[in-house]
């Protein structure tokens, strides 16, 4: 075809130029499939978590834990929080999600105390002169991990769990009268829960063990003649100022204690390991909020129960709380007889404590006497 037929013949068009066409045409596609990826979103994993709470300002430290693992996870990991009762009782929150029924759960270890009183050690133990942060301190890094771990291995239970908000030792609580001698405890009906309500037998209560919705009824009913349950702020949010005023700071029976997160292990191990640090670094993050939270809180709820309410609020005399020392002597030896595991942990907790305290106790200063310097007597 000689070049002036080419020319003329506007459908004949060079095999050079169709090449050249189809590959920026192609180019062009290639670069269109760049900017506008086609990718297709991983679906949000979410994790059916019940808290032992039904409002007020646990629930509120609960909701904390879930907001900061959500928003780390950017959508792809998600925990839906559901309050007390929403599934199974508060008693059946560990079996559940241990077998399934439940992902995760947000509560104490003194909650499931009656399957094993060693339990209670990772909470509501006694004190070796320590506070919930010193014994965050053994568990991170004095042994309690792997006791905890192995603790849970002997029961067989299906879980992992992670430890967060230390809290302030909680008030010996609230009575119809000032408490100012061990012997007035005798007799009395008192609720607690743990070893702590072993510790108070020992010293002649007879206790029972409530679900914190259900103390202030019990003792407006008279049911139960004193009671204690976490704090200065919880306690308002019960109104126990409407059923006593006589409130009893500062106590022995449960001196350090927090949160314990549990997750069911066969879900947790399947969980991306990302997901598996921010399950676990949530807690942490949650646990020094905590305690800065519970610092203005609580000191600001004690002052309205105070002014606002009429409440009397005394220090607990150091002579109940020696007599609390020398029942956790006995509790101690009977429990270290009856299971040997019992007897490592707390041999464990000593030998730290024993360290710990001696550097701390000499070390801090007398807060007291500064406070009293610039405020005046407490």
């Amino acid at each position: 075809m000689s070049k002036k037929e080419t020319v003329k013949n506007p459908n004949n068009i060079s095999r050079r130029k169709f090449i050249r066409g189809g590959a920026v045409a192609a180019g062009a596609a290639v670069v269109g499939a760049v900017a506008m990826p086609h990718i297709a979103k991983a679906q949000t994993k979410v994790l059916k978590v019940q808290a032992a709470w039904g409002g007020g300002i646990f629930l509120e430290f609960a909701k904390d834990y879930v907001r900061r693992v959500n928003e780390m996870a950017g959508g792809s990991l998600k925990i839906d929080l559901l309050s007390v009762g929403a599934v199974v009782k508060t008693a059946e929150i560990q079996t559940a999600v241990h077998k399934g029924v439940l992902d995760g759960a947000h509560f104490v270890t003194a909650y499931w105390y009656s399957k094993s009183p060693v339990a209670s050690l990772f909470g509501t133990g006694p004190s070796f002169g320590w506070s919930a942060v010193e014994l965050m301190g053994w568990v991170q890094y004095g042994g309690g991990r792997a006791l905890y771990n192995e603790l849970m291995d002997k029961l067989r239970l299906n879980l992992v769990g992670f430890f967060s908000g230390p809290m302030p030792a909680q008030p010996l609580g609230w009575f119809k009268e000032h408490i100012s001698r061990a012997s007035q405890l005798k007799g009395l009906k008192y609720r607690t829960v743990g070893l702590a309500a072993d510790l108070m037998q020992e010293m002649g209560m007879s206790v029972v063990q409530l679900p914190g919705g259900e103390i202030q009824p019990a003792m407006k009913s008279g049911l139960i003649d004193a009671a204690e349950f976490n704090n200065p702020t919880s306690d308002k949010d019960f109104g126990m100022q409407d059923v006593s005023k006589h409130y009893h700071l500062a106590s022995f029976h449960q001196s350090q204690e927090f949160f314990e997160i549990i997750f069911n292990k066969r879900l947790f191990d399947g969980l991306a390991k990302e997901h598996q640090a921010i399950l676990e670094y949530g807690a942490e993050a949650a646990s020094a909020d905590m305690a800065w939270k519970a610092m203005e809180r609580y000191s600001a709820d004690l002052v309205r129960l105070k002014k606002d309410h009429g409440v009397n609020v005394y220090r607990t005399a150091d002579s109940i709380m020696e007599a609390q020392l020398n029942a956790w002597d006995v509790l101690i030896k009977k429990f270290n007889k009856i299971d040997p595991f019992f007897k490592k942990v707390i041999d464990s907790q000593k030998k730290w404590a024993k360290r710990h305290g001696a550097y701390a106790i000499t070390n801090a200063p007398n807060y007291q006497l500064a406070y009293e310097h610039f405020f005046g007597k407490i």
